[in-house]
């Protein structure tokens, strides 16, 4: 089959996938959804007390979400000694089989992050990087750690032919080598596991080479996402051997795909720790092959690459404490200045599917995003007045700019600066800023409980689906297109620079209650993993929901005025946030929502851990 009649095939494909998923109501499941061996409804305590839904329902497809029929049982699980729950099945096994080995939370959660950059390789893997926020059991300690990408030393503004429109011309930012940082993954995930962990290197990512060599099934997700990504893919060899059969066209659902490129990179790292990443023959094929492709990433910048470990952000609400990302992730500091103006309100009293509570939830989002837009970057950089805006009296005095009946635009908010600091307030919206999100929804997060109480929650990226399109040739390795997710603004505090993180969103999260493990929860999504996040916070604590009732619920996003709706609100609800003066756009399948991981202590000290139907979400517990 010649490439032409290839590519024309493929656009009748990609067509009517995006036809079955966002246009007109299909049928899509999750193939690695496992069904639960509970094959009838129990009753359990609710988080808060009380009785609720079965915490563990047998699978069934249910027509939901405007018509597409979503796999909702068999999500969730209970554990005594430890709950996990990711994105994919065969991922959470490893957690559990990492745990019942005697391995702690971080043990199994690294074990995980190298077994997802295998099966969930379009959306996460050592060619990207993230973020992980630990509670440490023996201490009560919360730390949180950047491995997020960073720009080489070439990374500039004039390296990309840029629009008038402000766009980079040809999509040079987002596929190609020039839209590659350097990958933070195996720094990070190998620090953890020394410094936190309790098994050895090969230990934990022995998994993860034996799914590389043996192969994983490709579900029904992972084959739409090679359809989607067809031509980026198509435009590498070392790419296009990887993900398309044989005869040039993408894996179907159910094929087997193994990777023995990155098989053997991963036994590399497993036996000779980061370095052969950073310094070694992995970071010399990586550089060969960016620069053949016209990119700048050299052997200086992995060598210089650092992870920054440090406190993770903490605020308060309602009681609970609210641990999250740290700069240069946006996600903890605005998912807390948010809840800080909820709790102005009385959340739990309104029908969280009815227009007074979308409507709230859109001013509160539209007033964070602006802030997050005009005041936040790589702290490195960029002077980010976080104690400002995590403070409780401001949160009142942006409470006060809502009008519960009518929609509002809103600039950037006047937090209270750092007293070194002379500049002025931010006077731009997030949608004038420059600032606007450039991140991509295909990320992955991941959380643990273990008995012993370490909690740990991880959300990684190689950014967008299939990131750059370009696997190092004998690597195995997809990279990251990680420098797109800065702004091409000048003046925007997110703006591309030499050795620069680009600002996030991931939001990897940890609650206490009373110093005690609560939950903890993450999402892939770009900015709407702060609001995805945020929102299922709300209903566990204000309307006391079970956190998978939670995670199922419906969803909204609002950051650059039109509130978006899952398709399931109704038309009345619609009609009313219209008359309200809202944009809104309920045409949104569930696929483009946040897939939120989680787990959550019940009041019995059981563990329970829930996985989101959006995506190929599956908790197990032990």
């Amino acid at each position: 089959m010649t490439r032409q009649i290839r590519f024309l095939w493929m656009f009748l494909v990609v067509a009517l996938t995006f036809s079955a998923c966002g246009g007109q109501p299909g049928a899509i499941t999750p193939s690695t959804a496992v069904p639960s061996e509970q094959t009838a409804p129990t009753t359990v305590n609710h988080p808060q007390g009380g009785t609720g839904p079965a915490a563990t329902t047998a699978a069934q497809p249910t027509t939901l979400f405007g018509g597409e029929d979503v796999i909702l049982g068999g999500r969730d699980a209970i554990g005594e000694n430890g709950v996990v729950s990711t994105g994919r099945a065969d991922a959470t096994q490893i957690g559990i089989d990492i745990l019942k080995a005697g391995g702690n939370a971080i043990d199994a959660a690294v074990a995980i992050g190298f077994a997802l950059g295998v099966s969930e390789q379009q959306s996460s893997g050592i060619g990207g990087g993230g973020f992980m926020t630990v509670r440490f059991a023996s201490t009560g300690e919360v730390v949180f750690i950047d491995f997020r990408d960073m720009a080489g030393a070439g990374a500039t503004l004039d390296k990309w032919e840029i629009g008038e429109n402000g766009k980079v011309i040809d999509d040079a930012n987002k596929i190609g080598a020039l839209s590659i940082a350097v990958p933070g993954e195996v720094k990070g995930l190998l620090y953890a596991l020394d410094t936190y962990g309790s098994m050895d290197r090969q230990q934990v990512m022995q998994p993860a080479i034996r799914l590389a060599k043996n192969g994983f099934e490709v579900s029904h997700i992972t084959s739409r996402d090679i359809k989607d990504a067809y031509r980026q893919i198509s435009r590498f060899p070392a790419t296009e051997a990887l993900y398309l059969d044989e005869d040039g066209m993408p894996w179907e659902a159910g094929s087997v795909l193994k990777n023995p490129d990155l098989a053997r990179s991963l036994e590399l790292i497993a036996a000779q720790g980061e370095e052969v990443f950073y310094r070694g023959e992995i970071a010399e094929k990586i550089v060969a092959a960016v620069q053949a492709e016209g990119g700048y990433l050299s052997l200086e910048d992995f060598a210089r690459y650092e992870i920054r470990v440090m406190k993770a952000i903490h605020g308060s609400y309602r009681g609970y404490d609210i641990y999250s990302s740290n700069l240069p992730s946006s996600g903890g500091t605005i998912i807390i200045e948010m809840l800080n103006i909820l709790e102005n309100f009385d959340v739990g009293a309104m029908d969280p599917e009815g227009a007074e509570y979308f409507h709230l939830f859109s001013e509160v989002f539209k007033l964070g995003f602006a802030d997050r837009a005009a005041y936040m970057g790589d702290p490195a950089f960029v002077e980010v007045p976080v104690e400002g805006l995590l403070d409780k009296a401001y949160a009142v005095k942006q409470a006060s700019r809502i009008d519960t009946r009518k929609a509002g635009q809103y600039s950037a908010g006047e937090p209270k600066l750092p007293e070194e600091s002379t500049e002025a307030a931010g006077e731009s919206s997030a949608e004038a800023s420059g600032s606007a999100p450039q991140e991509s929804a295909s990320t992955t997060s991941y959380s643990i409980m273990d008995k012993a109480g370490n909690i740990v929650t991880v959300t990684k990226t190689v950014d967008a689906t299939f990131a750059s399109g370009l696997v190092a040739a004998g690597t195995g390795i997809l990279l990251n297109d990680t420098l797109v997710d800065f702004s091409t603004d000048p003046e925007s505090p997110n703006v591309v620079a030499p050795y620069k993180r680009p600002l996030s969103s991931m939001s990897p999260t940890l609650i206490l209650k009373d110093g005690t493990p609560f939950m903890t929860l993450g999402a892939p999504g770009s900015t709407r993993i702060i609001t995805g996040v945020l929102q299922v916070i709300s209903k566990v604590i204000d309307h006391k929901m079970d956190l998978q009732e939670a995670i199922d619920a419906v969803r909204m996003h609002d950051d650059f005025g039109t509130l978006i709706l899952e398709r399931r609100v109704p038309e009345t609800v619609i009609e009313q946030l219209k008359a309200m003066g809202h944009e809104v756009n309920s045409g949104e399948v569930w696929f483009t929502f946040p897939c939120i991981q989680g787990c959550i202590r019940l009041t019995d000290g059981r563990l329970k851990g829930a996985a989101d139907p959006r995506r190929d979400g599956k908790a197990l517990g032990y």
